[in-house]
C-alpha cells in the first residue's frame, strides 16, 4: 500500500473578515492491534473533495449528533474516563461524545464496539438498526480517553475533538468501509510517516503509541493532553 500520490490539496482557510466559527463537539477512535512486533492502527483517507482535511489520512470519527444523548448503552463509561471527559465538557455531554465515537466508527468501518443490548425487546434507536440488529448496544467501557484538540480559528470548519483508543481484540465485526474513508486499512505506526497526515494527527498518534508501549495507571485525576495549535505547531497542555 502506497501513499505516494499527487500533492494533497491545501486545507481551506476562513475568508478574511469572516467571524470565526464555533467548533462542533466531535469524537474519533484509534483502533490498534499488534501484528507480530509491529503496532498497527486503522486509518483511512478522506476524499480530496472534503472540506475538512481533504486527502489526509485520519482515524474513524465525526461530530456529535443531538440524538446521541438518547442512545442506550450495553455498558457505561468507566468512572475514571467519565471524570476525565467531564473536566472539559458540559454536564452530561461526555456520554454523548463517547456514543458518537462508536457510532461514527461503525458507520465508516463496519466495526462494532459493543456489548449485549440490555433491552433487546425495545426498538433500536433511530439510525442504529444494523448495529442493534446484531444484538449489540454501544460498549462505552471499552473506550480509553487519551487526547483533545480543537481546529484552529482560521479554518472555516472547526471541531472540538476528543480522541479515544481501543484495542482491536475488543472490537467485533468485519472491516467494510462505507466509502467515506478511502483506502481503509491497518497501517504500521512506523509507516505513517510516509502518509499525508495532519500535524495534530501525527502528534496524537505519537502520544497514543507511547501509551500502548507504557500503559498509564488509570484514575479520575489522570491528566489528558490538549494539543493546542500555536505558531504552526502544537502546545501540549495537560488538562
Amino acid at each position: 500500500m502506497s501513499s505516494k500520490k499527487a500533492p494533497p490539496p491545501p486545507q481551506p482557510e476562513r475568508e478574511v473578515g469572516e467571524k470565526a466559527v464555533r467548533p462542533w463537539d466531535a469524537a474519533t477512535i484509534i483502533i490498534w492491534r499488534r501484528n507480530r512486533r509491529r503496532i498497527e492502527v486503522l486509518m483511512g483517507e478522506r476524499h480530496r473533495a472534503h472540506k475538512f482535511l481533504p486527502h489526509r489520512y485520519v482515524f474513524p470519527g465525526g461530530r456529535v449528533d443531538p440524538s446521541d444523548a438518547r442512545v442506550r448503552a450495553g455498558s457505561e463509561l468507566e468512572p475514571a474516563v467519565a471524570a476525565q471527559l467531564t473536566r472539559t465538557t458540559r454536564n452530561g455531554r461526555a456520554r454523548s461524545i463517547a456514543i458518537a465515537a462508536i457510532r461514527e466508527t461503525f458507520e465508516e468501518t463496519g466495526l462494532i464496539i459493543g456489548a449485549d443490548d440490555p433491552l433487546p425487546h425495545r426498538p433500536p434507536p433511530n439510525g442504529w438498526d444494523t448495529f442493534f440488529g446484531q444484538g449489540y448496544a454501544p460498549a462505552l467501557d471499552r473506550l480509553d480517553y487519551i487526547a483533545r484538540a480543537i481546529t484552529p480559528v482560521f479554518r472555516p470548519m472547526r471541531f472540538d475533538a476528543r480522541f479515544f483508543m481501543v484495542e482491536a481484540q475488543d472490537v467485533a465485526g468485519d472491516l467494510q468501509g462505507s466509502g467515506e474513508l478511502e483506502n481503509l486499512d491497518w497501517i504500521p505506526i512506523k509507516d505513517t510517516q510516509d502518509f499525508e497526515l495532519a500535524l495534530v494527527t501525527r502528534n496524537v498518534l505519537s502520544y497514543a503509541e507511547s501509551l500502548i508501549l507504557e500503559p498509564p495507571r488509570q484514575s479520575a485525576s489522570r491528566k489528558i493532553p490538549y494539543f493546542k495549535h500555536f505558531r504552526g505547531g502544537h502546545l501540549q497542555i495537560m488538562q
